[in-house]
C-alpha cells in the first residue's frame, strides 16, 4: 500500500501529480462515447420533429411533445441517477444509463403510434438524464488540475461530433430502407451504439476521490497506484498534505449553487431553443423539408467546431470570462439567423450561433463541476441540472408559440434577452476557478 493515503487530500494530490498520458486520453475517450449518444438523442428529437411529419400528421402541440419528451425523461434522470452516483459510485451508474438508452432506443423503434413512440422518448431520456452530469464528475475526479478543462472539453468535442452525424443520417431517413421508415433506422443504429459504449465502459476504474471521500482509502489508493503503473510514472512521496474534511461546510456553497440554477435554468435558452426547433424554424422561414434538413445539418457542423475552439479557450481563460463571452456571442449570432432571409447569412448565422452555443455549453460543464466538493459533486450539480432538462422541455411549446405569433426574428431576439441576463448573472455570482485544486476552490 502506498504511504500516503491517509487521507481524501492525498489521494486527490497523487492524482493531481500525474503527468497527463495515453490512460487519460483512453478515459476521456471512453466518457465521450457516452456523450455522444446524449447529444445525438438531442439531436435526433430536432429532427423528428420532421421526419415524422411524414407518416404520422402531426400538429404542433405534436412536435412540440417530441422535441421535449426525452429532455422530460432527462429531467427525470437527473434528478433521480445523479444524486445515485454520489451514494453508490460514479462507474456503476455509467452502466445503468447506458443500458437503459439501448434497450428503450430499440423499443422506441417499434414504436405503432405516437403516443407509445413519446411514452419511450421519455424511458429514453431517463435513462440518459444523468449522462452528462457524468461525464463532468467522474472526468473532474481523474484529470490533473493544470489540464482539467481542456481535456473535458475534448471529451465533449468527440460527442458532439453526433450533431453532425444525426444531421447526415436524418437527411437520409426521410423514406424507408428495407420496408423500415428510416426514422426507425436512427433508432436502431442509436441502440446498437448505446450497447457498444456500455461494453466499452466496462472497465471504467471507479473514481479514486469518491473512494477517498467514503472512507473507502485502500481501494482508492489501488486505483491510483494502478494508473500509476499505467502511466509509467510513479510518484515520489508528497510533501505532509493537511487532512481534509470528508463532508462539505454547506454554506460555503449556497451561493455557488444559486449561481448554477440560475445558469442551467438560462443557457437552455441559447443552446436548445435553436438547435431543437432550428429546422421548424427554416420551415417557417419558406424552406422545403430537404433543404430545412440540409441546412441543418450544415448548422449542426458547429458543434464539433465550437467544442474544438472550446479545447483551446478554456485554459487560456478564466472560465467565468468565457461563459460570458460566448453567451453574448450566442445572442448576437441567434438574432442574425433569426432576421437572415438570405441562405448565405442564415447558414452563416447558424453555424457561429452554434459555435457559441456549444463554446458557451462547454465552459458551463467545467465549471459546475469545479464549485462543488466531492462527496456531493453529482448531486449538486445534477438537480440545477435537472431544472434545464426541465427548461428544455418546456421551451419547444413557449418557443413553437412564439414563432407563431412574432416570427423567427421576435423569437431570436426574446432569446437573446434572455442571454444577455444570464451574462450579467455569471458575472456577479461567479468565481475563479482555473488551474486550482477541486476540492481547494
Amino acid at each position: 500500500m502506498h504511504n500516503d493515503i491517509a487521507s481524501p487530500s492525498a489521494i486527490a494530490d497523487r492524482l493531481d501529480r500525474l503527468p497527463l498520458s495515453r490512460w487519460h486520453r483512453r478515459m476521456v475517450l471512453l466518457i465521450g462515447l457516452g456523450a455522444f449518444f446524449s447529444f445525438f438523442e438531442v439531436a435526433l428529437g430536432s429532427f423528428f420533429g420532421v421526419l415524422l411529419n411524414t407518416q404520422w400528421t402531426l400538429t404542433a402541440a405534436d412536435k412540440s411533445m417530441i422535441v421535449g419528451s426525452a429532455f422530460l425523461g432527462e429531467m427525470i434522470g437527473s434528478l433521480t441517477l445523479a444524486p445515485l452516483a454520489d451514494r453508490f459510485g460514479r462507474r456503476r451508474m455509467f452502466q445503468v444509463n447506458l443500458i437503459a438508452y439501448a434497450a428503450l432506443s430499440l423499443a422506441a423503434a417499434l414504436s405503432p403510434n405516437l403516443t407509445v413512440f413519446l411514452v419511450l422518448r421519455v424511458l429514453t431520456g431517463i435513462g440518459l438524464g444523468a449522462e452528462l452530469t457524468l461525464v463532468d464528475t467522474y472526468l473532474s475526479e481523474l484529470l490533473p488540475a493544470r489540464r482539467r478543462g481542456r481535456y473535458i472539453a475534448w471529451s465533449y468535442t468527440f460527442g458532439l461530433t453526433a450533431a453532425p452525424v444525426a444531421g447526415i443520417l436524418a437527411k437520409s431517413a426521410t423514406g424507408t430502407i428495407l420496408g423500415l421508415a428510416g426514422w426507425r433506422w436512427l433508432l436502431i443504429l442509436a441502440a446498437g451504439g448505446g450497447l457498444v459504449a456500455w461494453l466499452s465502459r466496462r472497465r471504467l476504474p471507479e473514481s479514486p476521490r469518491w473512494l477517498a471521500t467514503t472512507g473507502r482509502l485502500a481501494e482508492a489508493d489501488r486505483v491510483v497506484t494502478a494508473i500509476e503503473r499505467e502511466t509509467g510514472a510513479p510518484l515520489d512521496d508528497p510533501a505532509p498534505v493537511p487532512p481534509a474534511a470528508t463532508r462539505p461546510d454547506p454554506g460555503r456553497y449556497r451561493r455557488r449553487s444559486v449561481l448554477m440554477w440560475l445558469m442551467w435554468i438560462f443557457t437552455p435558452i441559447g443552446f436548445y431553443a435553436f438547435a431543437s426547433i432550428a429546422p421548424i424554424v427554416l420551415l417557417a422561414k419558406g424552406f422545403d423539408l430537404a433543404h430545412s434538413l440540409t441546412y441543418s445539418a450544415l448548422t449542426a457542423a458547429g458543434y464539433p467546431l465550437g467544442s474544438l475552439a472550446s479545447v483551446y479557450l478554456t485554459e487560456r481563460f478564466e472560465r467565468r470570462t468565457l461563459v460570458i463571452a460566448s453567451t453574448l456571442a450566442a445572442a448576437a449570432s441567434g438574432v442574425v439567423f433569426g432576421l437572415g432571409t438570405v441562405t448565405g447569412v442564415i447558414i452563416t448565422a447558424g453555424v457561429a450561433t452554434t459555435v457559441s452555443t456549444i463554446v458557451q455549453s462547454n465552459a458551463v460543464h467545467i465549471y459546475q463541476c469545479e464549485l462543488f466538493h466531492t462527496a456531493n459533486r453529482s448531486t449538486a450539480i445534477g438537480m440545477p441540472y435537472a431544472a434545464s432538462r426541465l427548461i428544455s422541455a418546456l421551451l419547444p411549446f413557449g418557443a413553437i408559440a412564439l414563432l407563431s405569433a412574432a416570427g423567427a426574428s421576435g423569437l431570436y431576439l426574446g432569446c437573446a434577452v434572455l442571454l444577455v441576463v444570464m451574462a450579467i448573472v455569471a458575472r456577479w455570482l461567479g468565481p475563479r476557478t482555473n488551474n486550482q485544486r477541486l476540492d481547494e476552490i
